[in-house]
């Protein structure tokens, strides 16, 4: 144990830039009514706990904020305490006392005031949190001044004998409290990862990939901030969600490593083997998305029917070679069959666990044997699937039927033009999705008496919006007629409609359509 240290004390080292925290912690949490507790427990006399630092001589490659404060450069040759269990209650103890330095801005914190008009009670807490309309100077005493004696004799002007004997007092207990301190000296960058870890088991847990982040992290590793960096990388082509997906983040991380995507095997990574395979990862990422797109016409990790695909496809192009991994045109058809398989079958909507351990498996036989065949499962389709789904971009159905009209290279019903593919699929908003025959119309004429009926899959294409008002609720074989007919049976084709689809009645046309997705469907998967 080192020497306690005053508040005033640990104030001026974190102002000086002597205390600083580590990246790998979590970000400032407490809510001000916490604080406030925490400020009644030092007052009552409390123990509040002790801080846990470490130090060392190296600063780190990558540093976090002490809450809403950006921390001055340490003096140089001067050793630094990085913060490892206290976080939350120092940087409290900083945000309230300090007077040095400026706040980053935060619409959510509140200064914190004593209540010398109440009473003594020991469950109850002194001290509140206020905006500063709440503030009431025949009642309250503002904390931020206790350390600075101009702005404290300033505050205390007004305020009768008895009052100030109280406020005297007030300021002597925080000036007395001192904080019990722990130094851990060490230049074994891995130690502190699993002491971090192993504190924060113990206490406050964190979640899985903060775990991770810490024990895989070095000076100059930061899991956290390797992901944030590619996922600017991938973010011009529609991937950048991929860094709020910390689940899939770790599995892929656990796939290429251990070949198994269960908690265990992610708990039990070492971070070592993190930051010797990252490379690999994230090369294998980039050249998931790359297939993801050029093969697939996926733009998006919203529009993948299931984003836990991409996990077994970064183990099959995982690579410490930036150009990536070269594949035969047998290792891509196998890859193409396996994502339209995963998809028709519903793969991966129950036993994502077991469904990763087949594929990643299956994924270093393909990568050693362009004959395996990866997609054995059981995998069928047949006319329901297009005529008892709902049209909704937000279910995996729709998702792949999206990704279906995609494949064959849709035109735009009335213009003929072919479908921004990169541009629509983006943000698979629903406005690029209309009926082939008109909802007014099918309300309208034939009166259906089920309305589910209208927005079947079997009913819906690619249409952009300029296109549709040209439609609006006129009748297929009447807006037939704004068709070039030198475009007609390309239109048709791409979209999957019979060649009579205009001039034919609904049931029939649903009947003959889902017919030609399904011939499709079935190709596909075969």
């Amino acid at each position: 144990m080192a020497e306690p240290l005053a508040i005033r004390k640990v104030i001026e080292k974190i102002t000086s830039g002597e205390i600083r925290i580590p990246a790998f912690q979590r970000g400032y949490v407490w809510s001000s009514e916490q604080v406030s507790y925490l400020l009644d427990s030092i007052y009552k006399g409390f123990p509040i706990g002790t801080i846990l630092l470490w130090r060392t001589r190296e600063r780190l490659k990558v540093e976090r904020d002490l809450g809403n404060y950006t921390l001055p450069d340490p003096r140089k040759d001067y050793p630094i305490d990085y913060v490892l269990d206290g976080q939350q209650r120092l940087t409290s103890l900083f945000s309230v006392f300090q007077t040095d330095l400026t706040p980053n801005q935060n619409e959510e914190w509140l200064d914190i005031y004593f209540d010398f008009t109440s009473r003594d009670v020991i469950q109850e807490s002194k001290f509140v949190p206020l905006k500063p309309q709440e503030f009431d100077p025949t009642r309250y005493f503002p904390m931020n001044c206790l350390f600075d004696s101009v702005k404290y004799r300033k505050a205390a002007e007004g305020l009768d004998a008895e009052t100030i004997i109280v406020i005297d007092k007030l300021q002597e207990r925080f000036k007395e409290t001192l904080i019990p301190i722990q130094i851990m000296e060490t230049e074994d960058k891995h130690h502190v990862a699993i002491v971090f870890e192993r504190i924060n088991r113990f206490g406050t847990q964190l979640d899985t990939f903060q775990l991770l982040s810490a024990w895989s992290w070095s000076t100059d590793f930061d899991l956290q901030d390797e992901f944030s960096q590619l996922a600017e990388e991938i973010e011009p082509f529609g991937f950048g969600d991929l860094s709020f997906d910390k689940d899939l983040q770790l599995k892929c991380c656990s796939g290429v490593i251990s070949g198994d995507t269960a908690p265990a095997a992610i708990i039990n990574l070492k971070g070592e083997e993190v930051r010797n395979n990252f490379t690999k990862i994230k090369n294998g990422i980039k050249s998931s998305i790359d297939f993801l797109q050029k093969e697939l016409n996926i733009y998006s990790l919203k529009s993948m029917p299931y984003p836990a695909m991409i996990v077994a496809l970064t183990r099959f192009f995982a690579t410490e070679k930036d150009n990536g991994v070269l594949y035969t045109e047998k290792q891509r058809r196998q890859l193409v069959r396996w994502f339209w398989r995963s998809c028709f079958s519903r793969r991966y909507s129950s036993g994502v666990t077991d469904a990763h351990k087949a594929d990643l498996r299956a994924m270093d036989e393909l990568r050693k044997n362009q004959d395996y065949d990866i997609a054995s499962f059981d995998c069928s389709v047949n006319a329901s699937f297009f005529l008892s789904n709902q049209f909704n971009v937000n279910t995996v159905n729709t998702k792949t039927f999206i990704t279906m009209l995609a494949h064959r290279g849709p035109r735009s019903f009335i213009s003929g033009a072919k479908v921004d593919l990169s541009k629509v699929l983006k943000n698979v908003s629903k406005n690029e999705f209309h009926h082939i025959f008109p909802v007014n119309y099918l309300e309208n004429t034939l009166k259906l008496s089920n309305k589910k009926d209208i927005n079947l899959l079997a009913n819906m294409c690619f249409l952009n919006n300029s296109d549709n008002q040209k439609i609006k609720d006129k009748p297929p074989s009447v807006y037939k007629m704004l068709i070039d007919p030198i475009n007609l049976p390309t239109i048709l084709e791409t979209g999957f409609c019979p060649a009579d689809a205009f001039d034919i009645d609904y049931d029939r046309f649903l009947e003959k359509r889902a017919h030609n997705l399904v011939e499709y469907a079935r190709q596909i998967i075969n």
